[in-house]
């Protein structure tokens, strides 16, 4: 089949959205489909700097793969012109389409990339699904009228609806009031074999133990909570970008270090310096760092939240305190770094489960079956949006936070 991948982010910029398209096209490739993405991106200075810009590196796309890169002309005005975004995407999909149909349309992201598939099917009559995947769920659509009935479009008529967890589906089941049964839950993956863990025996400690988070530096992933609750006598290595890179910066001492941003190729060493991973996340779609750092072998401390409780339990495979509490991270975080037996025993459940579940093959087959279950089937066009735009939306102002 020829499939069109419509991604809002991909390398170079810094998202588990990157990682997952880059991983997704590869194995679609390897399943014989022939596979265009468009791909949204930033060129701007402050887009650059949050997220990391420029149209996707030839090197970071699978063989067999077209790329159309448009930059996002419309998150780099304030307000931000998001319709002129999704007009760009519809656009350049029918014009693809014209040129070579595709069978099936598939858009990583809600909005914009998911309403421009659905108006994209509304033009060529080919089918379409959606995957959401992280704030897409999580907060718009509960951030004005406008966002509201753009993602009530796409959630209640797109062919096909992805996501990631249980616990994500009844989050954006709450924020928009979505049918349950829409929704068909595709766990997230990882390559296990590029990450793998390293020589050291599980479950082992440097002198000085050093801690990892790796990932957006945001506030909303916990980095700010980690640094406040950092115990005594250990290292962090800090490995990203975003939005609080320099708040984090602000708050850290001596004892962290910053690795700004991290070449794809080079994730699984930085995961190998590491003794512990941390991601005291406030929510997630399905936490891709979190399945790469169970695949490197490393005992990891999380949050009893939507996303993570999906891939991880409690004493069983992690350990998980409520997101935000400070003081039960550095306690979780003191009980993991004194118990040799613990931190063995749950890198060790850990590494055996990301190898038998989360694995690329086994998700992309998943999602095949989706695209010949809507193979020529005809896309549920009878949606409206409303012709006003509500411009008290927080996101106009800061349209990489969306």
């Amino acid at each position: 089949m020829r499939i069109c991948l419509v991604s809002r982010r991909y390398w170079p910029a810094v998202s588990g959205m990157s990682v997952y398209a880059e991983n997704l096209l590869r194995e679609l490739v390897a399943l014989g489909h022939d596979v265009v993405l468009v791909s949204q991106y930033r060129d701007d200075a402050a887009g650059t700097a949050v997220y990391g810009g420029g149209p996707p590196p030839a090197e970071r796309v699978p063989a067999g793969v077209r790329v159309v890169a448009l930059p996002s002309r419309g998150e780099t005005v304030v307000p931000a012109d998001f319709e002129a975004d999704t007009a760009e995407l519809t656009r350049a999909v029918v014009e693809l389409h014209a040129e070579a149909p595709f069978d099936v349309l598939h858009a990583q992201y809600g909005y914009p990339p998911g309403l421009a598939v659905l108006a994209a099917s509304r033009e060529t009559g080919v089918p379409n699904l959606v995957s959401i995947q992280g704030g897409d769920g999580h907060w718009v659509g509960t951030c004005c009228t406008t966002h509201h009935a753009a993602m009530t479009a796409v959630l209640d008529h797109a062919g096909a609806v992805l996501i990631g967890s249980a616990s994500f589906r009844d989050e954006v089941v709450a924020n928009l009031g979505t049918d349950p049964a829409r929704f068909t839950i595709v766990p997230g993956a990882t390559d296990t074999a590029r990450f793998t863990p390293g020589p050291r025996p599980l479950g082992s400690l440097a002198d000085p133990p050093v801690l990892l988070f790796h990932g957006r530096v945001d506030r909303r992933k916990g980095v700010l909570d980690l640094l406040e609750a950092l115990p005594d006598g250990v290292r962090l290595l800090v490995s990203g970008i975003g939005p609080d890179l320099e708040e984090a910066r602000a708050r850290a001492d001596g004892r962290t270090e910053f690795l700004g941003y991290v070449h794809p190729t080079d994730a699984p060493a930085v995961y190998r310096r590491a003794d512990v991973f941390v991601s005291p996340t406030y929510s997630e779609g399905f936490s891709n760092t979190i399945l790469e750092a169970m695949a490197s072998g490393l005992p990891v401390v999380s949050t009893d939240s939507v996303g993570v409780v999906d891939c991880l339990t409690s004493d069983v495979d992690g350990l998980l305190h409520e997101p935000g509490d400070v003081p039960g991270l550095r306690k979780t975080l003191e009980r993991l770094l004194g118990d040799g037996a613990l931190r063995a025993r749950l890198a060790g459940t850990a590494l055996e489960e990301v190898r038998r579940l989360y694995s690329w093959p086994v998700l992309a087959r998943a999602v095949d079956a989706q695209y010949r279950a809507l193979a020529g089937t005809t896309p549920d066009t009878g949606w409206t949006l409303p012709d006003e735009v509500d411009g008290t939306c927080r996101f106009r102002a800061a349209a990489h936070l969306l």
